[in-house]
């Protein structure tokens, strides 16, 4: 028997560890750990991870990024400053120029929200400022929030309470390091001191335990080890982490994607009041019109332009300042146009020849001076779901419908469901995480099974699914027509038509482009692309498959604002079914008609529209903060 490749002994290594967790998984439920349905959501995202690793290249780790990433950039702001301001700075990767010689300001005190396509950068950028590829004085604290907490025995309370003693000691380190190299006077020593004090070691529990609660953690949640925690419980540990040190710099990239509509609304409050430099990106538009308090803009000449005021200030100022420049612009055009016909038309008398030069030197002067640029255009496109033929109702119903995990009466997550779904509804899901969302899709879909009770589904219904792991399924190593061409060998089923077409490199351009694939990114290799892009990717995909119903659970997590605008206007277009789970609160309003709220093994119709129900889910969280707070003091 010859000797096992590399790859081999990877995947021998993967399947034991799989296998372990599943066996530790199995004790925990045995010994009332954790709940049946955990132990599913953990297992499932395990195999995810698995298969992904299996299939193509992760993300880029810092040492990968900075291996094919050229950047230049110098500080422009005082070492000992608060403010970050760094000039003429630029990134290229993999040879292309995300930014191109432009200045990043980052004063102190403001919340700053990044905004810009799929695939311009804002992830590349924030995470060169983590890694202080560019020259950032060394008293600047600098947090990135871009990975969970690692799995251990440690809690979730020890977990978050333990980095603010790890900063308590750098701090201490640094501070005693300045004072020996620059003596007491040195202007570091400040910001140093103000950090030292921000920490407030005194009230360090209580106020850790006010973080994980406003994230969704239960107190018996926060002393349960994060090694029995799903990916997305450690992320908020990571995120409680990062608000509790209250670095100088804090860094979001997508803070929302793993969190419900309750915890979203809790962080928007809190990040509002956030004291020092935060820069943060988002989909969410309600998230960044509460949050920030200035934004800064990668358009796509790769130029970073600030604007004072939030997201919805930034879309106003910006429209103004286009119309004003396109104004200008014609203007100086006309005026050369006209100037220059006149130069063409004189004729050889010395006293024309004499007009001729002097209108030839207005030119010269403006060309001096400096012409207007016209507005450059921000890249269109129009997602479109194909139109589907009706079906007779009812498409999918639910009859006294109850499921578990397990299988058993006391663990079960839905009790006596009755309802139906239709090429007539646009249903948004709502509620709080863990009760069994996600699940109620895959109930609708068949993937899951219901323990009591029957679903019945029209016998030529076809679902289009999206979750938060269909970016799996992409071959990161093949381009989008490359993927596109491998997963349809035999062509394509165009809406109205039984029979297959063969699509050439064209008709993929065509597909693609109509989910904003355009260009070379047609042709590059996936593992190159942003999250986003892949996102775009796989709703050309899911465009194909001709649905009759969309399930849509979470699809916004790496979408740009316009790219949801061209969603929502793609399920306003479709002539069949929605259901959605989502957190952002604008692409519900946009799309949904009825708003299903899960809970206590139920679902209820709201009587109104989701800015109530956000007002009543910020209500229901001050009071059950007000009561978590008694309880905590209390205890005390």
């Amino acid at each position: 028997m010859g000797k096992k490749t590399a790859a081999e002994k990877k995947a021998a290594k993967a399947a034991r560890i799989a296998a372990r967790k599943e066996r530790e998984l199995a004790k925990k439920v045995k010994k009332g750990l954790i709940t049946e349905d955990e132990a599913a959501a953990a297992s499932a995202e395990a195999s995810n991870a698995t298969a992904a690793t299996k299939t193509a290249p992760g993300p880029m780790t810092a040492e990968e990024l900075l291996a094919h990433v050229a950047i230049t950039g110098n500080l422009t702001s005082l070492k000992h400053s608060r403010d970050i301001h760094i000039g003429t700075f630029s990134i290229t990767l993999f040879g292309r120029d995300l930014i191109a010689d432009t200045k990043l300001e980052l004063n102190y005190g403001r919340r700053y929200g990044l905004i810009g396509q799929n695939g311009s950068g804002k992830s590349t950028l924030l995470q060169v400022l983590a890694l202080r590829a560019v020259p950032i004085p060394s008293h600047i604290n600098i947090w990135h929030l871009h990975e969970e907490a690692k799995p251990s025995d440690m809690t979730a309370m020890q977990c978050v309470m333990g980095v603010v003693l790890k900063e308590k000691k750098r701090l201490d380190d640094l501070e005693q390091s300045i004072m020996e190299e620059f003596g007491p006077e040195a202007k570091e020593l400040q910001v140093i001191y103000e950090l030292l004090d921000s920490l407030d070691i005194a009230t360090l529990e209580p106020r850790a335990g006010e973080l994980l609660f406003g994230l969704g953690f239960s107190q018996a949640m926060m002393h349960r080890a994060t090694k029995d925690m799903s990916g997305g419980w450690r992320m908020r540990v990571a995120l409680s982490q990062a608000l509790l040190v209250q670095p100088h710099l804090l860094l979001l990239d997508e803070p929302t994607n793993h969190l419900d509509l309750g915890a979203c609304i809790w962080l928007e409050d809190y990040l509002s009041r956030y004291p020092n430099i935060l820069f943060v990106t988002s989909h969410s538009q309600d998230f960044l019109n509460t949050v920030t308090t200035n934004t800064v803009h990668l358009n796509c000449a790769g130029k970073l332009i600030q604007y004072t005021g939030n997201y919805d200030t930034f879309v106003k100022t910006r429209t103004e300042k286009r119309t004003n420049q396109f104004k200008q612009y014609k203007k100086e055009q006309d005026d050369i146009k006209r100037i220059r016909h006149f130069i063409t038309t004189c004729g050889t008398y010395s006293n024309l020849v004499r007009q001729a030069q002097s209108k030839q030197k207005i030119i010269d002067k403006m060309v001096e001076k400096g012409l207007t640029e016209k507005p450059l255009e921000d890249p269109t496109y129009s997602f479109r779901f194909p139109d589907c033929p009706r079906l007779a109702p009812p498409v999918v119903s639910f009859k006294e419908v109850s499921f578990s995990y397990s299988g058993k009466v006391e663990d079960y997550l839905y009790e006596k469901l009755d309802f139906g779904v239709d090429q007539d509804s646009r249903v948004a899901v709502v509620g709080p995480n863990g009760v069994g969302k996600s699940t109620l899709l895959k109930l609708l879909i068949g993937e899951l099974m219901p323990t009591e009770g029957s679903i019945s589904r029209h016998s030529h219904l076809r679902f289009s699914y999206y979750n938060q792991h269909s970016e799996d399924q992409l071959e990161l190593d093949l381009s989008p027509i490359e993927f596109m061409t491998k997963r349809f060998p035999k062509g394509v089923v165009k809406a109205g038509s039984k029979s297959r077409v063969q699509l050439d490199v064209t008709g993929w351009r065509q597909q693609l482009g109509q989910f904003g694939i355009t260009g070379d990114r047609q042709t590059t290799k996936m593992h190159t692309m942003s999250d986003g892009l892949k996102t775009r990717v796989v709703f050309a995909l899911l465009a194909l498959l001709n649905p009759h119903i969309l399930l849509l659970d979470e699809p916004t997590n790496h979408l740009d604002m316009e790219c949801i605008d061209s969603l929502a206007d793609a399920i306003n277009a479709f002539d069949g079914g929605l259901v959605l789970v989502s957190h952002d609160f604008r692409l519900i309003s946009q799309v949904a008609r009825d708003i299903w709220v899960v809970d206590n093994k139920r679902i209820t119709p709201w009587k109104s529209d989701i800015g109530k129900y956000k007002d009543h889910l910020r209500k229901q969280g001050e009071d059950d903060m007000r009561r978590a707070k008694r309880r905590m003091a209390n205890k005390s």
